[in-house]
Parts: C-alpha cells; structure tokens; sequence
C-alpha cells in the first residue's frame, strides 16, 4: 500500500510539472507532498510493527510467580547448606 501510495504521488508531481495553471500546480504538489508523507509515515509503521516483540513470546503471571519461587527455593537451599560461603558482589576476593 505504501509504494501505491508513492506511486500517485510521483505521478501527482508530473501532472504538476506539465500543467498550466498555477492552482492545478499547488493543488498537486501539496497533494503529493501529502501522499509521500502518509506513505512514508506507513513504512515506518510496518518497520516498527515487524521489529515488536511477539506477544506470545510474553510470561503469563502464573509462569513468572513459579520461577520466582523456584529461585527463591534455590536461595534457601544454597544458604541452608553448611559450609555454604557467599561470593562478594564486586569480586574483592579474586583481587587478593
């Protein structure tokens, strides 16, 4: 639909470069500066539209409370295990 669009613009432009009257002339230059916007503003939209994540691609509530459980057990069972030690968040041991 786009490119259709740029279509009627460019020939709107030609009517505008071979008519006489100078009403003709602004009515079809306006128009084609109109067209191309509209379809330029169009291709940008599909360009936007096909980059957008999928919706299917989404976590549904349910899915997300079970794996925030799941790591919260995983944290539980790491600190309740013995002679578990914590790893320092900024790496000041591997400098030592």
């Amino acid at each position: 639909m786009p490119w259709l669009l740029l279509l009627f613009a460019v020939g709107l432009f030609l009517i505008a470069l071979s008519a006489g009257s100078m009403a003709v002339v602004i009515l079809c230059v306006l128009g084609s500066l109109g067209l191309s916007l509209v379809a330029i503003m169009s291709l940008l939209a599909q360009r936007v539209d096909n980059s957008a994540r999928s919706e299917t691609m989404l976590i549904d509530p349910q899915e997300l409370r079970r794996l925030r459980e799941l790591a919260e057990a995983k944290r539980a069972e790491a600190a309740a295990a013995p002679g578990a030690t914590s790893m320092p968040a900024n790496g000041d041991a591997a400098q030592s």
